[in-house]
């Protein structure tokens, strides 16, 4: 582990038309101290190339899966190679705020916190906003967590000094989820919000419709079942509190500017 050092986590999958701005954005970061591990999952556009032109710095580092194994086990790749201290995730069509890491490592070490998240926006595939601002509590406990997922996956930061190695098992759906579920499984486990719009998530799909509900909650209650080890009964009561709890968080934390 290298004292200082952010270990960023970027699978991708087919993204070559956005991966270049995401690795970008890590590059004109304020704070200088990181690696970025970009894990490819067998792309079968021009990932590879387009990754090829920013090799040349050294802390760009990229891997490939050997077979297509979804995003789960290339992020549990990605955490097995880190070396650094904090560990930070931007998925291959996300951005930051140049500013993102600077604050956010500030912010956590002014406070002795070991887990934190920020705000965010909604842009769409051409980088326009969507004028949707997500906020999220100061602090989610275990119960908050559990309820529904309030963290930004490109928002979030840990100390793998105080989690150690985080790995998940394999799932498609919901598998940034259940690497919270993971931290929370640390007795005391808290995170804490920088209330500053510091990235932006890419809208690439339309939202989910009334016929793919059945299949929404089964991704949650796989997490629960699969992922957390629940008994099937509790399994699916948290699969089905965490769809109420996502209504109330688009009410209560994400806001049209």
């Amino acid at each position: 582990m290298v004292e200082g050092l952010v270990s960023i986590i970027m699978p991708s999958w087919n993204t070559a038309k956005f991966i270049a701005e995401s690795i970008q954005c890590v590059i004109d970061q304020t704070y200088k101290n990181w690696e970025l591990l970009i894990v490819d999952d067998c792309s079968t556009d021009n990932t590879d190339e387009v990754v090829a032109s920013f090799l040349s710095d050294k802390r760009v580092k990229y891997l490939h899966n050997d077979k297509n194994s979804g995003a789960a086990l290339a992020r549990n790749k990605a955490m097995r190679e880190a070396r650094g201290e904090w560990i930070a995730f931007l998925d291959s069509d996300d951005l930051w705020t140049p500013d993102k890491l600077e604050k956010q490592l500030n912010f956590m070490k002014e406070h002795g916190y070991v887990l934190s998240y920020t705000e965010y926006e909604k842009i769409d595939v051409d980088d326009k906003p969507l004028n949707i601002y997500v906020t999220g509590p100061d602090v989610v406990n275990k119960r908050k967590m559990y309820n529904y997922d309030y963290i930004g996956q490109l928002t979030m930061m840990y100390s793998a000094k105080h989690f150690g190695l985080i790995q998940i098992k394999d799932i498609k759906k919901n598998n940034d989820y259940a690497i919270r579920l993971q931290l929370y499984k640390k007795a005391g486990t808290e995170a804490h919000l920088l209330k500053e719009n510091l990235a932006k998530y890419r809208i690439r799909k339309k939202s989910i419709s009334h016929d793919k509900l059945s299949k929404k909650l089964k991704s949650h209650y796989d997490l629960f079942h699969i992922c957390d080890e629940k008994p099937a009964p509790v399994a699916l009561w948290f699969a089905c509190w965490n769809m109420w709890y996502g209504l109330q968080k688009k009410r209560n934390y994400e806001k049209t500017i």
